[in-house]
């Protein structure tokens, strides 16, 4: 279970910047003043070390930080 986690850890910024784009590409609804697209880069490069983070307390758990 933990390494299903970590896997989708890993894979979730880079699916939400690169395979999501596509689709995420307008300029409505506006949201805090930005254009969709622009509000959801700037969530990615948010929520990214949050996901880093996650990493490491997995790493951290099983021992790999030694």
């Amino acid at each position: 279970m933990k390494k299903i986690l970590l896997v989708l850890l890993i894979v979730l910024p880079f699916g939400a910047q690169l395979v999501v784009l596509p689709f995420v590409n307008r300029i409505d609804p506006i949201i805090l003043g930005l254009p969709f697209l622009q509000f959801w880069l700037f969530l990615w490069i948010v929520l990214t070390p949050f996901c880093t983070f996650g990493i490491y307390q997995l790493q951290k758990s099983q021992g790999g930080l030694d």
